[in-house]
């Protein structure tokens, strides 16, 4: 090999530097029982107001829920519900009369919700619609039980005030035991009514807080001493230097 060669070879060379050879300082903690204590501690006290605060923040959430498909179905068609959807001829106009629990502040949403419903079903999305008023039904949910907004009411209910609302009763849930529900419901800085997070937040709280009480009581009743840090590789290493 010349000259010429070894230069252009060398050139090729990628610069030294500790960063691309991954040789900066990096922190190595030793997960002591202290540490784990502490850190199990703080979760616990972030996790716990945070689903106090979330459990609160739900139950100032006002939430009318109305299944109509069992009491929109006349008595004549009780035992064949198929043939009550299918007929062109029957009135399926319903009128449904919702009383108000608490007062409801603007902006009032208003859902249809199917329970026992699968709308990721392969079926369904080939014979998705693309109507205006249905295209959020576009966007198919992944659990049975979900909720599709409707419309807005931008004016109050006042607590005990009554609402009358007229549905028509078209679509055939009878065939697979599904459940058609009108709601209504108010929404504050944390969205809608959903415990979830509340109870997701409280229960992680919980459990840290219950990992940390048990690691005081080891740490107190059967402290196993450590191992001497100072014979781990990386520690070995800088005492070389």
């Amino acid at each position: 090999m010349d000259a010429s060669t070894r230069t252009r070879s060398n050139s090729n060379k990628p610069k030294y530097s500790r960063f691309t050879q991954q040789e900066l300082p990096a922190w190595k903690p030793i997960l002591t029982l202290k540490w784990v204590i502490t850190s199990f501690v703080i979760i616990a006290i972030l996790f716990t107001p945070a689903g106090l605060l979330c459990l609160w923040a739900f139950e100032h959430v006002v939430e009318i829920i109305d299944r109509y498909d069992d009491d929109c179905l006349p008595d004549s068609y009780s035992t064949n519900p198929d043939l009550y959807i299918q007929s062109r001829s029957t009135n399926k106009t319903c009128v449904r009369t919702l009383k108000v629990p608490r007062k409801m502040t603007a902006p009032i949403f208003i859902y249809y919700q199917l329970d026992n419903f699968y709308q990721n079903h392969l079926r369904y999305v080939i014979k998705l619609s693309e109507q205006e008023d249905l295209i959020v039904w576009m966007k198919t949910a992944a659990l049975p039980s979900f909720r599709k907004l409707y419309g807005k009411i931008n004016t109050d209910f006042e607590a005990n005030e009554t609402i009358t609302v007229v549905i028509q009763n078209n679509y055939n849930t009878y065939e697979f035991g599904g459940e058609k529900k009108v709601a209504l419901s108010t929404a504050n800085w944390i969205g809608g009514k959903n415990d979830f997070f509340g109870i997701s937040f409280l229960a992680t709280g919980g459990v840290c807080f219950f990992v940390a009480i048990s690691f005081i009581l080891l740490y107190v009743l059967k402290l196993r001493p450590l191992g001497d840090p100072t014979h781990l590789s990386w520690n070995r290493n800088q005492a070389a230097q």
